[in-house]
């Protein structure tokens, strides 16, 4: 049964770092979800601190990843079309066969909502770039904590098995 778990852990890990780019997966929170599967192994134990503190930055980092693009909006005279338009265009930029549509799609999307939404085209690209700063940002961040969560895991497993195959 370790095995099974320790395998669900690290397919947990990797859909983390998956859903840190891809809007639709909680990324930060799959990832905790692989360490605390990786916990319920009885080969290999995490103190509850450790749990505890990387539940706090998994949800944390969740929680900034839909602030950030809205504070990028409105710190650069945005408003919630142009978050939406953000949010919208990462989907499209995913499904859609352009070349490096992640990136293009939000600040498309985020273009189109705040011209949707305001005469302004200074403004509106103002606010699409904001809106696209803020979601960089906050991929960064969460592909960052996703990362280290997943080195943490195979740290652990690491030192499992080289305790285990050190007689």
């Amino acid at each position: 049964m370790d095995i099974v778990l320790t395998v669900l852990g690290f397919l947990c890990m990797i859909t983390g770092i998956a859903g840190s780019v891809l809007p639709v997966l909680p990324g930060a929170p799959l990832s905790w979800v692989g360490l605390l599967l990786l916990h319920l192994t009885e080969a290999i134990t995490l103190s509850w601190w450790f749990l505890g503190i990387t539940l706090l930055v998994a949800v944390g980092i969740t929680v900034l990843d839909y602030i950030i693009p809205a504070m990028g909006t409105k710190r650069f005279g945005g408003s919630k079309a142009g978050v939406w338009g953000t949010t919208i265009g990462l989907i499209v930029g995913i499904i859609a066969p352009i070349p490096l549509g992640i990136l293009i799609g939000p600040f498309l999307g985020a273009l189109i909502g705040e011209l949707l939404n305001k005469a302004d085209r200074k403004t509106a690209l103002k606010a699409a770039f904001g809106s696209f700063l803020g979601f960089l940002t906050g991929t960064f961040m969460k592909l960052m904590v996703t990362v280290i969560l997943l080195v943490l895991f195979v740290a652990k497993v690491w030192e499992f098995r080289t305790a285990l195959f050190s007689f």
